[in-house]
């Protein structure tokens, strides 16, 4: 059944006063909503209570998807923490991808072990200074977590103190990514108050520039500035955050002065601001044709074949992204250059079957406004290839669960393919190992395994790029997914925001240097 709220479909080829009005009508819905902002109530004495001062007020960020944690660091909330500027790592990437210090200095491998040095002078926001026990207890909580963070998919890692400022950590199994593995947002390192109960509240935990100070379920977040960061004071007073799921509200937010920062200004909304306050970024998001292969029409691998066949990748970009997405030829995309360079045909064992009017369910979530068009789109070429489609779209809240549970024998996914280690080979696992966490096309083929394993293991470098596409390829040949285009992230920014982070792994977006004018 199709369910779509019709605040979320704005006329992408209607005149452009249409388009014009939705916007002003999503404004006048968000009018207020950063109202009265500042610090959170009671605040007065906290160490983060920094005063405004010449460095400019504080930042309104309208962002796309609330919480669906309680932002857990041990959930995908962790990136929010991270774009805040409120919980840190032991090891931070740089834009190529390299492992750099954060609250570790320094690292050395013996073996299956690896040592951290920590970084001296650091506390935490509630004033305990950071510690090798501090560490142990973070890394510890979220190697038992079930399920654990998929960063750890597949990985088994213990880490102890072996003295004030030193830690050791191993695993079951050599692996040279684990400095890369520990700049994960859900590897962040909180004060033992994070630690009380059965859930982790990073609320006044982190060690960040930004103090987390209040969390108001899926409607809003405060953050203020924390003077005693050990990189230096932060620019900026203190961010106020909103949850804005609908993509023309965040665009009216930003044109009508009610946000500072929009985080993911759809693609539809993007021809209606003014080109000075949106920044285009190719990133490692691509947005994939999953396909059910335990269950459903999809367990047979000539419908699957049949279903890839019929999908016309190009006229998604064209037609749903405007030109503002780059058209797939594998899982990984312009983001990753070198994917290109060095990926080489994939062979398809299985010929298409006529699908005779097989009824699939196709799945997506509105959050991201440009995924229910697309969906629609594929229903018509999936029909026109003779399958009969039944759409499902909801809030991804809503969904998620029931897609990692397999009960949608399709389902549209807009699915970040570097987000944790700056490494795809994690992102593939999670996605396509029989064990992995976020396996929505239920995929469980011993070729594709070992092909993920010998990626995983293989050392950082050419070599280790090449069995990342193998890898790629053993998965591309079951037709267990299909690689449709590689998103472009667009941020919008006011005209009086300066230095805000333009990340196209989305862990960054309001640093200590962030500010306005």
């Amino acid at each position: 059944m199709f369910r779509l709220p019709e605040t979320r479909r704005t006329p992408r080829r209607g005149p452009l006063t249409t388009a014009l009005a939705l916007t002003t009508a999503a404004a006048t819905l968000l009018t207020g909503c950063f109202a009265g902002s500042g610090g959170a109530p009671g605040s007065e004495g906290r160490p983060g209570n920094g005063g405004d001062t010449a460095s400019g007020g504080r930042i309104r960020v309208a962002m796309m998807q609330p919480p669906r944690s309680g932002l857990s660091p041990l959930s995908d909330d962790a990136f929010k923490l991270s774009r805040w500027s409120t919980a840190e790592t032991l090891v931070r990437l740089d834009p190529d991808g390299n492992a750099v210090p954060a609250l570790a200095t320094a690292w050395q491998r013996t073996g299956r072990t690896w040592t951290f040095t920590l970084r001296e002078g650091v506390t935490f926001h509630d004033g305990t200074p950071l510690t090798a026990e501090a560490v142990v207890r973070s890394l510890t909580t979220a190697a038992r977590a079930a399920p654990k963070p998929r960063i750890l998919d597949g990985v088994e890692l213990t880490t102890r103190a072996t003295g004030p400022g030193t830690v050791t950590v191993t695993t079951a199994a050599d692996d040279p990514l684990v400095p890369q593995r520990l700049s994960s947002p859900q590897l962040s390192i909180l004060a033992a108050k994070a630690y009380r109960g059965r859930t982790v509240n990073p609320v006044g935990a982190g060690t960040g520039p930004f103090v987390l100070v209040r969390a108001d379920g899926t409607a809003s977040a405060t953050l203020d500035r924390y003077d005693r960061y050990w990189g230096g004071r932060p620019k900026a007073p203190g961010i106020d955050v909103r949850y804005v799921p609908d993509g023309t509200a965040r665009a009216a937010a930003l044109r009508s002065g009610e946000a500072d920062i929009v985080e993911a200004v759809p693609v539809s909304q993007a021809r209606l601001l003014d080109p000075d306050l949106i920044t285009e970024v190719p990133m490692p998001r691509t947005n994939t044709l999953y396909l059910n292969t335990r269950r459903g029409p999809f367990k047979d691998p000539a419908l699957r074949a049949a279903a890839r066949r019929a999908v016309d990748a190009r006229a998604l970009v064209t037609g749903v992204y405007e030109g503002r997405a780059d058209l797939a030829h594998g899982l990984l995309g312009p983001a990753l250059p070198w994917a290109a360079e060095l990926r080489r045909p994939v062979r398809h064992p299985v010929a298409p079957a006529a699908p005779r009017g097989t009824t699939v369910t196709l799945g997506t979530f509105t959050d991201r406004a440009e995924l229910p068009e697309a969906a629609q789109l594929l229903q018509q070429q999936l029909q026109k290839a003779g399958f009969t489609v039944e759409l499902d779209i909801r809030e991804y809240a809503h969904i998620e669960a029931d897609a990692l549970a397999g009960k949608f024998d399709a389902f549209v996914l807009s699915r970040a393919t570097v987000l944790d280690s700056g490494d795809p080979a994690a992102y593939l696992y999670s996605d396509f190992a029989s064990d992995g966490s976020f396996n929505i096309s239920q995929l469980a083929a011993p070729a594709v395994d070992r092909a993920l394993t010998t990626a995983a293991g293989t050392p950082a470098g050419d070599a280790r790029r090449r069995a990342v596409l193998d890898a790629e390829a053993a998965v591309l040949a079951t037709d267990a997914a299909v690689p449709m285009l590689h998103e472009r992230v667009i941020q919008g920014e006011a005209a009086h925001v300066v230095d805000a982070a333009h990340d196209p792994r989305e862990r960054e977006l309001v640093t200590a240097r962030t500010h306005l004018r």
